[in-house]
């Protein structure tokens, strides 16, 4: 079991890195940009962690220095992970959804009261009474990164439904980053719930976290590696949902219009308008008088 937890957490990095350059290599880091950001903060943080685990010695650090360290460093990276989670399945949506530009910001609207709320709700859960700094800290980032979980997995079964009449197909990139997502999501919870009931299955937890981040690498690597299938253009019934929830949300984005009611007086007009207004009435046989 030690050698498969040390395994993983030497392929993971050369993953993360390898991701980093075939989204590179495809040239879209700029509609991956949060993905690959992702990638370049597992990457990071493998390389510190892991030299601080192995090497710390060679470091002449102490006992508490080295804890202070890797605490530290493991939780800070898992909550930029948890925020990057939550910024990719905004883009994700937004690349899923750019044909409908109406349902794309009413969505976006409702994604980001969701992640607010989730950062609300994880600073507030880290509270509570005898609480030290690294408790707060534990048990804010697990709160996101379980919320972050969850919304992944609605995201995820977004996706599936919605693929074709988006003109999508099971080979896309935008499906292929969010299933590698909802992989991890969902071991992630599965683990946080497993070691609620039975704390002393850590070990066994950590190799199944291990082996399911190398398997959303892997998969990942491979929906960047291989060619992308065109986006088919949608054609959508007019009594399709999608058709009539655009239509209404890009009415609904739209300033209304304003009406003059009752008596309207000169001094409700600039100079300007009263300019124009007294030289067409100078052209008129019978001038208004002011």
């Amino acid at each position: 079991m030690g050698t498969a937890v040390v395994l993983t957490s030497w392929l993971e990095p050369l993953l993360c890195l390898a991701g980093l350059l075939l989204i590179v290599r495809a040239k879209q880091l700029r509609e991956y940009r949060y993905f690959a950001a992702l990638l370049a903060v597992r990457l990071l943080s493998d390389a510190v962690l892991e030299t601080l685990l192995y090497r710390h010695k060679f470091l002449h650090l102490t006992v508490k220095q080295f804890y202070v360290l890797y605490f530290y460093g493991y939780w800070t990276s898992d909550a930029i992970e948890a925020i990057l989670g939550f910024f990719m399945i905004l883009s994700i949506f937004r690349l899923a959804m750019a044909p409908l530009p109406g349902l794309e910001k009413l969505g976006m609207i409702m994604f980001r009261w969701a992640g607010t709320i989730s950062v609300a709700l994880a600073i507030t859960i880290g509270f509570g009474p005898h609480v030290t700094s690294n408790s707060f800290i534990t048990r804010s980032v697990m709160q996101l990164q379980q919320t972050q979980s969850v919304l992944t997995l609605c995201m995820l079964l977004f996706v599936c439904f919605a693929i074709h009449p988006m003109g999508l197909s099971y080979r896309s990139r935008i499906f292929g980053v969010s299933l590698g997502l909802g992989v991890m999501a969902t071991t992630d919870l599965v683990t946080a719930a497993w070691l609620a009931h039975s704390p002393n299955m850590l070990s066994i937890s950590s190799v199944i976290g291990g082996i399911s981040i190398c398997l959303t690498l892997t998969i990942w690597g491979v929906y960047f590696a291989l060619p992308e299938p065109e986006r088919r253009m949608i054609m959508l019934p007019t009594t399709s949902p999608f058709f009539q929830w655009n239509r209404i949300s890009e009415v609904l984005g739209d300033a209304p219009g304003y009406v003059a009611i009752g008596e309207v007086t000169l001094d409700m007009f600039a100079p300007a308008e009263l300019e124009v207004m007294r030289r067409a009435s100078n052209k008129m046989d019978t001038p208004l008088s002011a």
